[in-house]
């Protein structure tokens, strides 16, 4: 899965994630021709290298020639949005950030989202700040978007609209509230509330990069240079590795010709007792053309001795082959369930981050049983409420 990783070194702004993205391998000159698709008037990008602590990064401005709206509400920045020719998912992510923003706003002023009018984050350079960043991750090609905690400033001030407001604005605060965050001790604003907007509206979480191979790496540069840290949003773009469950399992085998077939189903009943994780048989044919039963049982390592006092005691064989083997597995955990048919254990697996839940088969046989339905009617009902 291809994402785009916003590690917050100094926080995140609107022009911080541009820069980033542009010198991550976006195109300067792509993005302001799909930025020309907002049918703006007077706006310009500018981006230059700069160094934050001896660090190289692309700086982009932008510039604004004529005097524009100094208050949008939020249907009106929808509209402008919505009535562009820009693709349906920068529409979408554009709009999602915005709401975000309003989201905020209408909560400190104790005002509606559909009332609430935008002051900073309603001027053109925030709008294609957010455009810009959605254009950014399409051509990027991000499939998700995940960050670090976000770094924020604290005990200083910044001048705004309404007055003097501490750092971490209202704004940004209310935004990233019950979103993984650092209160840092730099007293300037390391984190705006267009930064905080992209995060909430488009990360699916934090994400640590062990499992990420990185193609491009990018560099965004705030405007000031910091006393302690380079003043920079750092930018990975790669392909996300899936994330497996391993340990170390043996298979444990045996060839058998000489059994009462009757036995066969009380072995493995015997076998999973015992804690293997699997237990089959297959037909084989052995030596001189006699059939046979091939018995594979897998375990950990750990239970090893459970699983062959199983096999020796309970059938005719006088060996076994062992093969050490590595298993990999998608997360999974037990969970309780309220369907149609009543309360249902389930299994929920993670796949590429999105759950699945499974439905148990001894919990389907319960419920057919119980409910007297046909066993497959029983799984059609629960995978269709289960999302299956």
């Amino acid at each position: 899965m291809r994402i785009v990783y916003f590690d917050t070194i100094a926080g995140i702004s609107g022009d911080m994630t541009l820069g980033a993205c542009v010198s991550a391998g976006v195109s300067l000159d792509a993005l302001a021709s799909e930025l020309g698709k907002l049918n703006l008037r007077g706006i310009e990008l500018e981006a230059h290298h700069v160094e934050r602590k001896s660090i190289a990064a692309v700086k982009v401005d932008v510039v604004i020639s004529e005097t524009q709206a100094a208050h949008r509400h939020l249907n009106e920045i929808t509209e402008m949005i919505e009535g562009s020719a820009l693709s349906t998912r920068v529409k979408k992510d554009a709009i999602n950030m915005f709401r975000e923003l309003a989201r905020a706003e209408a909560k400190i002023h104790n005002s509606s989202t559909d009332t609430v009018h935008f002051h900073e984050v309603g001027a053109l350079d925030a709008i294609v700040d957010i455009v810009g960043a959605a254009i950014c991750l399409e051509v990027l090609r991000a499939e998700r978007v995940y960050s670090s905690p976000v770094k924020l400033g604290s005990g200083g001030f910044i001048s705004a609209e309404h007055g003097r407001m501490p750092v971490p604005t209202p704004a940004t605060a209310e935004i990233l509230k019950g979103y993984p965050t650092v209160l840092t001790e730099v007293p300037f604003e390391l984190t705006t509330p267009t930064g905080a907007a992209i995060i909430r509206a488009l990360s699916s979480g934090v994400l640590t990069t062990e499992h990420l191979n990185v193609e491009t790496i990018g560099y965004g540069a705030g405007s000031r240079e910091l006393p302690d840290i380079p003043n920079l949003l750092r930018v990975f773009v790669g392909e996300l590795a899936a994330e497996y469950q391993e340990d170390e399992t043996v298979i444990v085998e045996t060839n058998i010709d000489n059994m009462n077939p009757e036995i066969h189903p009380y072995v493995i009943e015997r076998l999973f007792a015992s804690g293997a994780h699997d237990a089959y048989l297959v037909p084989i044919v052995m030596k001189k053309g006699r059939p046979g039963i091939l018995l594979s049982a897998l375990t950990q390592r750990t239970n090893l001795d459970a699983v062959l006092s199983v096999i020796f005691r309970e059938t005719s064989t006088l060996g076994v082959r062992i093969q050490h083997v590595e298993r990999k597995k998608l997360p999974r955990s037990q969970r309780r369930v309220t369907t149609s048919l009543g309360i249902v254990e389930v299994k929920a697996v993670s796949v590429d981050g999105t759950e699945r839940l499974v439905p148990e088969y001894e919990e389907c046989k319960r419920l057919a049983v119980e409910r007297h339905l046909p066993l497959l009617e029983v799984y059609r009902l629960l995978e269709k409420e289960l999302g299956g």
